[in-house]
């Protein structure tokens, strides 16, 4: 199931990414927020967010190195 939503993630352009890993960001921050005041129970959505902003930083980061690899070869030619 991780590999179909990292899937998912490198089909997505960039700043699309960069929106939902605001949104994530956003998200953990009401999540924190609520489990410090008690509104909340499910802890687990803790750890299910900040996997969700892992994931989406690691496919940024893949898309980066991509570009400096594409980027070297081409100087390189």
């Amino acid at each position: 199931m991780a590999n179909r939503r990292a899937q998912e993630l490198r089909d997505t352009d960039d700043v699309e990414l960069l929106t939902r890993l605001a949104e994530a960001k956003q998200e953990l921050f009401n999540l924190r927020f609520q489990m410090v005041t008690g509104q909340q129970d499910n802890s687990a959505m803790l750890r299910t967010t900040r996997r969700e902003i892992a994931r989406i930083l690691t496919v940024l980061r893949e898309k980066e190195i991509d570009a400096a690899e594409a980027a070297e070869a081409g100087e390189s030619a």
